[in-house]
């Protein structure tokens, strides 16, 4: 089979079927363990990581690097030309290796301890990643204590998750799974964390070690989120996103950051400028606000907890503010933007996870008269299908 093209999920198209880790121009012959490759593309080359051939949490370390930034464009422009939209796509910014800040890994016990690490692609097999390039080294330096952490969570023959987040204070530990917490399991992991250096360990939804704040600092402001709350996937990537933020809204004293989770844009844009910050999650928000209260140097902000989605903001509640924010999840923010439209704000800088509806997005924008200057994509997730846009959106 000759491959025609790639999918926005970096599948190889043949016609009727789909192939993952080929690229186009490829011959392949499939085979009971894959695709096994005939003819090579030029853009092929080694994967840097050793993990890549069991390990299903990348998709493209096959490519060249060069290739997998045109075919993320790509995306980025498919997207905006199924809306009838062009627009300047600034070259791509894309994160290091080893500097995702937080991961998800599997864990099951084992008949001489625990395994620890990501599914194979397309399997519930877990597969060891202790050389990883993707997260950062504190995380790859979890690995041990998370196989400890794993006998004392998971049953024989389950499988429990363990989000890890790298935080200033020692890794921030969210453990998923399904065995009781008894007083016993209590003591053993207050001696874990205490050993671990850990800043926080949750369990399920329960905290049951906090031994220092497990802080991010947003813009030079310390915020200590809650459990499982959002985070841009790298330092890196958070600080791009911010700059092109900062810059689309740098003649506004009064702004709105909608979807603010809590503070990624707030508290830096508010050395500048007063902000409002809406968001649905109360917890974020009370992080939001106590780590304003609590920083320097900074501009009045206050919050409102709202559910975007079913009640946005309306037009009379948007005047006002000379500048909007808007980071939505992968659902995009079809209501809210629609109530944007009809305002009377003058510039928005919108944040986006994903291109398709970003682009939907971005067409009512421009239907009711806002300009579309250009858009920047940023990788973050490296050697994924994923990618983020940031864009400026003017009044004519």
């Amino acid at each position: 089979m000759r491959i025609e093209d790639l999918t926005h999920h970096g599948l190889g198209r043949t016609g009727d079927d789909l192939i993952p880790r080929v690229l186009p121009g490829e011959e392949v012959a499939l085979t009971d363990t894959g695709p096994r490759i005939i003819t090579p593309s030029p853009d092929r080359v080694s994967p840097p990581c050793k993990h890549f051939k069991s390990c299903g949490g990348c998709a493209m370390q096959h490519a060249r690097d060069d290739f997998v930034v045109d075919w993320k464009t790509s995306i980025v422009t498919k997207s905006l030309r199924a809306q009838g939209l062009d627009a300047p796509i600034k070259a791509i910014v894309t994160s290091p290796t080893h500097s995702r800040r937080r991961a998800k890994f599997s864990g099951r016990r084992t008949k001489k301890g625990a395994m620890v690490g990501f599914h194979a692609k397309g399997s519930d097999t877990v597969i060891a990643v202790p050389d990883c390039i993707l997260v950062t080294p504190a995380l790859t330096g979890c690995l041990p204590a998370l196989e400890e952490l794993t006998i004392m969570a998971c049953s024989r023959k389950g499988e429990i998750a363990l989000t890890v987040t790298d935080t200033a204070n020692g890794p921030d530990i969210h453990v998923t799974t399904d065995k009781d917490l008894t007083p016993q399991l209590r003591i053993e992991l207050a001696a874990f964390a205490q050993n671990n250096h850990l800043s926080r360990l949750v369990w399920n939804d329960e905290p049951v070690v906090m031994l220092n704040p497990p802080t991010q600092d947003f813009g030079g402001t310390v915020v200590t989120p809650p459990p499982g709350a959002f985070l841009q996937a790298t330092n890196h990537g958070e600080e791009t996103l911010l700059k092109a933020v900062n810059s689309i809204t740098q003649d506004a004293s009064r702004i709105i950051d909608l979807f603010a989770g809590c503070g990624t844009f707030s508290l830096p844009l508010a050395r500048r400028a007063e902000i409002h910050a809406v968001e649905g999650e109360a917890a974020m928000l009370y992080a939001l606000d106590h780590g304003w209260r609590n920083g320097q140097n900074l501009k009045r902000v206050t919050t409102e907890t709202r559910d975007l989605f079913r009640r946005p903001l309306e037009p009379d509640e948007l005047h006002g503010y000379d500048a909007a924010v808007i980071d939505p999840p992968r659902a995009g923010a079809a209501a809210q933007i629609a109530t944007l439209a009809r305002s009377d704000i003058e510039t928005i800088a919108m944040v986006s996870c994903n291109p398709v509806t970003f682009a939907r997005d971005a067409k009512t924008l421009t239907e009711a008269g806002f300009i579309m200057p250009w858009v920047q994509p940023v990788d973050q997730f490296r050697w994924s299908p994923h990618v983020e846009l940031v864009a400026p959106f003017t009044r004519k």
